[in-house]
């Protein structure tokens, strides 16, 4: 069985992100763009709203190539 995913908001997936190597580059409305400082990983949009719903979470995590384990110990 998959352990279940964590309810975050933007903010907090952004932090995630920003401690294993991303960015922030740009900021369109809600919606914040990160890169890779490596350049190895693909470019992560991430909306800056209260929740993100499992599918994009999902998705987020899946273009990282991180772990839900791996995303949780960040948090």
């Amino acid at each position: 069985m998959t352990p279940k995913l964590p309810v975050v908001s933007g903010m907090d997936c952004i932090s995630a992100l920003e401690k294993v190597g991303y960015v922030v580059v740009r900021q369109k409305g809600s919606h914040i763009r990160l890169k890779d400082k490596n350049g190895k990983l693909p470019p992560v949009t991430v909306p800056d709203h209260k929740e993100i719903r499992p599918g994009l979470l999902r998705k987020i995590l899946n273009d990282t190539g991180l772990s839900l384990e791996d995303f949780a110990r960040l948090l």
